[in-house]
């Protein structure tokens, strides 16, 4: 079921009527209900794949019981490695398969030994990157003695398939979940009204921003031999801000329908365009998948402590990972590699903690030298978008030399004048809105000339939504990660 669709529009208010005014008295029917939802909204999708969701989270409740009546290493260590063999090996399998089945078969090839391998035709289950790594945390955490394991099921089952952030995030961990489904929660009207605010501004980050984006961008990329340098740079700005508005989208309607029922998720995206440098970018950018990488490889492999090369291997080892866990393609290892190779000047120059305060903090307008960086960033980001785009290493090297080819300085062919429009709109309430959660976050001034500026860009961004939104239903992008 997509956010962005009727059957949404509808299962939503239905689920927040039975909620608060049928189960409202019974925590355990609560959850029970969300539990009910959401196996409703994934099996939507494809119900069989329900199954996994419900394997995965029997598996990792099954070891946090044992693993809070054992005391011994040997036999803690093997239920750790139990979950996490049996959740990596649903992704690996679904996810992973054919890809190292067609390259271990090219190896082969190279070196003149052919092997007759069929791939399998297999159909990757959506959101299982994310669901994975959510349970994984939950194990993890009870392994390490930061979690009490829980042994309440049907309160374990709703932290694992919660419905609004099950497919593409936030990733949340248990420690900051798993608590909430355990205590009673009680209708804010401030809180919902906050959570339909982030989803207005969610729904447009998608339907204007990144359904419109996408039009332009796949034209460009699917006929980059036809563009010339500047179409294809104009190509690349708008995929950036396509993945940006889908995905960040995404996780604002989630965090915001999350608010509705009474849940606080973690903030996933931080306005991060407006960074100065890429481990700003990187802290701002899908912050829920990054601190993952960060608190369960990064920092276990020895984080930024030891040598010189210990921290280039940790840094090449984090990027590369994150690049493999967003698609089988080796265009996502080398953009992994790619953001590798840009941390690292910040990081071995102990510069990659200077920018933790937002841009311009507390001025209207940032400076110059701060502009510069914050174009160097971007522009920075936008060549490593690239990789993550094309089709494959030889279609990225192209559509790459193309751009810094004599015609950069050509005409753009069929400049989207009235989309521009819109992302300068967009780039404005944003940049005014980067001390906040999201775009449409009611100010904190009493004045009533905010009051009412706040009003305005509500009913400009509900009607903009209506004139600008694509007549297709058009799947979020990290739903095939």
């Amino acid at each position: 079921m997509l956010f962005n669709s009727l059957d949404f529009a509808f299962f939503l208010p239905i689920v927040l009527f039975a909620y608060w005014f049928v189960t409202h008295k019974n925590l355990r029917l609560q959850n029970l209900l969300i539990v009910v939802a959401s196996y409703v909204f994934y099996g939507w999708w494809d119900w069989r794949f329900l199954s996994l969701i419900l394997f995965s989270t029997l598996v990792d409740y099954s070891v946090g019981v044992l693993l809070s009546k054992q005391e011994s290493k040997t036999r803690r260590k093997l239920l750790l490695w139990t979950s996490i063999a049996v959740n990596l090996g649903f992704l690996g399998f679904f996810k992973y398969y054919n890809f190292f089945l067609d390259n271990f078969v090219s190896a082969f090839s190279f070196f003149g030994a052919e092997i007759n391998a069929n791939s399998l035709n297999i159909i990757l289950p959506v959101g299982i990157s994310f669901y994975t790594f959510q349970t994984l945390s939950y194990t993890i955490d009870v392994y390490k003695g930061r979690l009490e394991p829980t042994r309440d099921l049907i309160a374990f089952s709703a932290f694992v398939s919660f419905f609004p952030q099950l497919v593409a995030g936030p990733i949340e961990r248990a420690t900051n979940l798993l608590p909430q489904f355990y205590s009673q929660r009680h209708f804010n009207k401030n809180h919902a009204w906050d959570g339909l605010r982030q989803i207005l501004w969610g729904l447009f980050k998608k339907v204007v921003i990144a359904d419109n984006c996408a039009q332009y961008a796949n034209e460009i990329f699917n006929n980059s031999g036809e563009q010339n340098g500047s179409t294809l740079a104009l190509g690349a700005v708008l995929f950036a801000f396509q993945i940006y508005g889908d995905f960040s989208g995404y996780s604002d309607i989630a965090i915001g329908t999350a608010r509705l029922f009474g849940f606080n998720l973690k903030q996933n995206f931080a306005f991060p365009y407006f960074s100065r440098d890429i481990a700003e970018f990187w802290r701002r950018w899908h912050i829920s998948l990054s601190t993952w990488f960060r608190d369960y490889v990064y920092i276990p492999l020895g984080g930024s402590r030891g040598s010189t090369w210990m921290k280039v291997r940790n840094t090449f080892i984090i990027f590369i990972v994150s690049g493999f866990w967003h698609g089988a393609n080796w265009t996502f290892i080398i953009w992994g590699a790619l953001n590798a190779v840009y941390f690292l000047p910040v990081l071995l120059t102990n510069n990659n903690r200077k920018h933790l305060d937002n841009i311009a903090s507390g001025k209207f307008l940032p400076s110059l030298k701060e502009v510069v960086f914050m174009l160097i960033t971007f522009i920075l980001t936008v060549i490593a978008w690239i990789f993550f785009r094309a089709e494959n290493i030889h279609h990225a090297w192209e559509y790459f030399t193309t751009i810094f080819s004599g015609s950069l300085l050509s005409p753009v062919e069929n400049p989207p004048g009235g989309l521009l429009l819109i992302l300068a709109f967009f780039v404005f309430v944003e940049w005014f809105h980067r001390d906040k959660k999201h775009g449409l976050q009611k100010s904190n001034s009493e004045l009533s000339v905010y009051r009412l500026m706040d009003r305005i860009l509500v009913f400009i961004t509900f009607w903009m939504i209506v004139i600008w939104h694509s007549s297709n239903e058009v799947e979020f992008i990290y739903f095939q990660f």
